[in-house]
């Protein structure tokens, strides 16, 4: 009886699916209880998606949501089955743990739903491979999102570093963080899975190095670190008490070297880096503000700054982006940031950084 409704529940979306083809992309919201979901529910309305439902077993808390962004609470639904008979979405975007990330994937994937998820693609290497074998065999396309990636700075500092103008990359150092989930007021129902070890996989090293290790793969044109070394230490062991909340992790390369700062103890927020040559080096403080500074004599150097526009849609928007790959009007290349081959290389540094922490020595990437 399963497999019967699973062939009429695929028989049906495959049947809609011929039929939207062209127009805004019906888009699944699955979870509510990642509080990244207000950008996609708090954005305003255009023809490249639609949102058709929304997956959150909570009832309360999708009434909150619906209050107070005007939805219908006629398009919510109690399971991502349920949603997908009901509406046909053609794509869905994950907003619940990072651990329900697989659980997503393998409902979508065999459907032809392509996914886009928050951030870390995965808790672990044995998820993610499952992720990436079902979206390589249905050929879906699955994306991950980071805030930073459409931040104008970090676009342009990749630009530069292409135009060799700053010199051969010799090291990062990207920092990312805040004062801490509790401190910062998240609401419970993320609180509740974003401190915890299995549904998160870990604390500030899963939640904020993963940027690090993002940006790194993308500004190593997906070459993996030979080496990961780490440490992870609790100074708010009060509020969290499970997980860690300060992380380094060092990624040593055959020729350059990336140092990621994450942490939940941060006195600002702040998603900054420094990208060094071999002849100046490249602030980008935050997402508009970028300043170079050219090496003169020992100490000495001049200093230009550059307050950057944001950039054109589809580029300054994770749902559009998405809706333009699916519609085949934008093609994601090789390492991306929001593509499936940097972001297993984003989870594979992760487990090697959690163990190199656990075990107090350096781990060699294979």
């Amino acid at each position: 009886m399963k497999a019967f409704l699973s062939l009429l529940l695929f028989l049906l979306y495959c049947s809609a699916n011929s039929q939207n083809a062209k127009g805004p992309v019906r888009l699944g919201v699955v979870g509510l209880t990642h509080t990244h979901v207000h950008w996609i529910l708090g954005s305003p309305e255009n023809n490249q998606f639609t949102i058709v439902g929304i997956v959150e077993p909570n009832k309360e808390l999708a009434l909150r949501y619906s209050r107070q962004y005007g939805f219908s609470m006629d398009i919510v639904f109690a399971t991502m089955e349920g949603m997908i008979a009901a509406t046909k979405p053609e794509a869905v975007t994950a907003f619940g743990t990072i651990y329900e990330h697989l659980k997503v994937v393998e409902t979508c994937a065999p459907l032809g739903i392509h996914v886009m998820v928050e951030k870390p693609l995965a808790v672990s290497m044995q998820h993610a491979k499952k992720m990436e074998a079902l979206a390589k065999q249905y050929k879906i396309h699955l994306l991950t999102n980071y805030e930073t990636s459409w931040y104008p700075t970090l676009q342009q500092t990749y630009a530069w570093m292409e135009q060799d103008s700053v010199g051969r990359l010799s090291q990062l150092v990207i920092r990312d963080g805040h004062r801490g989930p509790k401190k910062i007021g998240i609401n419970k129902e993320f609180l509740d899975w974003l401190t915890d070890p299995v549904q998160n996989g870990g604390g500030a090293i899963t939640d904020f190095g993963c940027y690090g290790t993002n940006i790194s793969t993308w500004l190593h044109k997906g070459k993996k670190p030979l080496a990961v070394t780490a440490i992870t230490q609790q100074f708010q062991k009060e509020n969290n008490p499970a997980v860690d909340d300060e992380a380094t992790i060092l990624l040593a390369y055959d020729s350059s070297k990336a140092t990621i700062q994450a942490s939940w103890n941060w006195p600002i927020g702040r998603k900054d880096m420094e990208v060094y040559g071999s002849r100046g080096v490249i602030y980008a403080d935050n997402r508009n503000k970028l300043r170079v500074r050219m090496a003169e004599g020992y100490d000495g150097f001049h200093e230009t700054i550059h307050q950057l526009e944001e950039r054109p849609a589809p580029y300054n928007d994770p749902f559009r982006f998405f809706a333009a790959v699916i519609r085949n009007e934008i093609v994601i290349a090789p390492y991306d940031l929001s593509s499936l081959e940097n972001n297993m290389i984003v989870v594979e540094i992760l487990d090697a950084a959690k163990q190199s922490a656990k075990k107090g020595k350096t781990v060699r990437l294979r």
